[in-house]
């Protein structure tokens, strides 16, 4: 379906595969990066195995090189039918999930699409997190790049909060990655144009830095939330409370097919009270 296809702005257009579900909104989104007359294109997240989605993705231009922002199948199930289609490498952070290819490492910076690619360590919502700080390059020595953007995965989302796959991800790393996001944000825009971020699930956000801030507030509130929960649990004789018990008295408006997701988030955050942490406070 071609209509899946989004453009935004010269460098980036975005498919967004058929997975609508609880966990990925209404799909995971596949991005496909290239600077105007790029011999190539790379292609970030190839998303589900899902024959069309892949062929889609596999025509939108000569693929040379496929980009994993976590390791999650809805983001990595169709990367080993890309890379067979295309002949493009793989990489992500965990090198079970590379085909032909080494796993990235944080700060790396990568030349392809005509493209700067910085890699940007973000674990939290699982431990091989990773975003990408996208930029043209300048047309002369020193000049500053005229596009930037960064890839989010399912470190910041387009709707929604994101959750905390404990034990794998981890709220205090969590919350390390928005503030590097914040700061990557705030030193690379401006008021008046500042970086916007693409995440793995819903809209573009036109603002990195302003949706990092909005998502450690929100965590702020939750880890209170948290907090007070456990003491009214104490003071009623559960000495350590459970996290189901905990997710029942902060989360209990989430529907029940988020319920676990809820869960793991909240066996994050009593991880992280329990280990001295003190954000919303």
């Amino acid at each position: 379906m071609t209509d899946r296809w989004e453009s935004m702005g010269s460098l980036v257009r975005r498919r967004r595969a058929e997975n609508p579900g609880p966990m990925t909104l209404d799909g995971t989104n596949s991005y496909v990066l290239g600077a105007p007359g790029a011999p190539g294109v790379v292609v970030v997240d190839p998303g589900p195995d899902l024959a069309p989605h892949l062929a889609e993705l596999a025509a939108a231009g000569a693929v040379e090189l496929i980009l994993i922002t976590h390791h999650h199948g809805d983001h990595t199930d169709g990367s080993a039918a890309l890379h067979r289609l295309t002949g493009a490498p793989v990489r992500a952070a965990l090198v079970e999930f590379c085909h032909s290819a080494t796993p990235l490492h944080d700060g790396e910076r990568i030349q392809a699409g005509g493209l700067a690619i910085e890699v940007l360590a973000t674990p939290g919502h699982t431990g091989d997190s990773v975003c990408f700080a996208v930029s043209t390059t300048g047309q002369a020595p020193g000049q500053e790049s005229s596009e930037r953007m960064v890839l989010t995965g399912d470190t910041i989302l387009g709707s929604g909060s994101t959750v905390i796959c404990h034990p794998d991800g981890s709220l205090g790393d969590y919350l390390s990655s928005l503030g590097l996001l914040r700061r990557w944000g705030l030193e690379h825009g401006t008021e008046n144009v500042p970086v916007p971020a693409l995440p793995g699930h819903g809209p573009v956000l036109g603002d990195l830095a302003a949706a990092a801030t909005a998502y450690e507030a929100h965590r702020g509130e939750r880890i209170a939330q948290v907090r007070a929960a456990v003491e009214l649990l104490e003071k009623a004789g559960n000495r350590f409370p459970s996290a189901q018990a905990v997710t029942a008295a902060v989360y209990g408006d989430v529907p029940e097919n988020l319920q676990g997701a809820a869960q793991l988030s909240v066996e994050a955050q009593l991880e992280y009270i329990r280990g001295g942490g003190t954000l919303g406070l």
